[in-house]
């Protein structure tokens, strides 16, 4: 019986955790292949950012408005929250598989934007581009270890939830005290290993929904929750290895 024979039947199909295990093992393939897709896609761009010229590389003038004012990056980081919630919600839409994909494209195009300055700051910094390299090593690393650990223990981390949510508010807080605050409050090398810890913590998180939450026609939103985690965390990483390197 088709969909339009039965309404009562998601669209997204079973929970992955439910379904057979050929379409549970065709919906984990699909997510993790996307993220890739998505982490390719990212790569190209901020590659493109870096080193295509509008009179000068495109990251450069992102960092010269972002100078311009003292709130650039809040305004910037408000412009980026907001279209992060559209995406998501395009990407969780039932409706159709275009929308699905125009969320994760608009999320990633919405990351190599966002991720433009800093690595602008650490390719000025390190020419030689080890900075980078040695960030996003770690940060794959780190989100292969923790993906292992979910699979093998098969562990449902949804419990944490509530505090990543609460860590989350709170890393915002200490940001914008930082923009509203610099001279007196400084967001020092304590913050920067506790965003990677949160970030650690998300990665968890969205993993084990994989396993035991998401629909087996949700890959496209699986991958963008997984990609946002490992951006997150690929964020401080690049943190830390600049700090070490000042």
């Amino acid at each position: 019986m088709s969909y339009a024979q039965n309404p009562y039947r998601n669209p997204l199909g079973d929970f992955a955790s439910m379904a057979a295990a050929d379409e549970r093992s065709s919906f984990i393939t699909k997510t993790y292949l996307h993220l890739a897709g998505a982490i390719a896609v990212f790569a190209g761009l901020s590659a493109i950012m870096l080193t295509a010229p509008v009179g000068h590389p495109i990251a450069q003038s992102i960092v010269e408005l972002l100078g311009a004012s003292r709130f650039g990056w809040l305004i910037m980081l408000g412009a980026f929250m907001v279209v992060s919630m559209v995406a998501s919600s395009w990407a969780r839409s039932a409706v159709s598989p275009a929308t699905q994909y125009a969320g994760l494209g608009l999320y990633v195009v919405a990351e190599s934007f966002i991720f433009a300055p800093l690595l602008y700051i650490a390719n000025s910094i390190d020419p030689s581009g080890s900075v980078i390299q040695s960030a996003a090593i770690t940060t794959l690393v780190l989100f292969g270890g923790l993906t292992l650990a979910v699979f093998v223990t098969r562990k449902d981390f949804s419990f944490m939830r509530t505090f990543l949510v609460f860590g989350s508010f709170a890393a915002f807080g200490f940001i914008f005290l930082g923009i509203f605050f610099p001279t007196h409050f400084h967001l020092g090398a304590v913050f920067l290993y506790a965003m990677v810890a949160l970030a650690c913590g998300y990665i968890l998180y969205d993993t084990s929904n994989v396993l035991h939450h998401y629909r087996v026609g949700q890959h496209v939103a699986a991958s963008l929750a997984l990609f946002a985690s490992v951006a997150l965390l690929f964020w401080y990483v690049i943190q830390i290895f600049l700090s070490r390197r000042n």
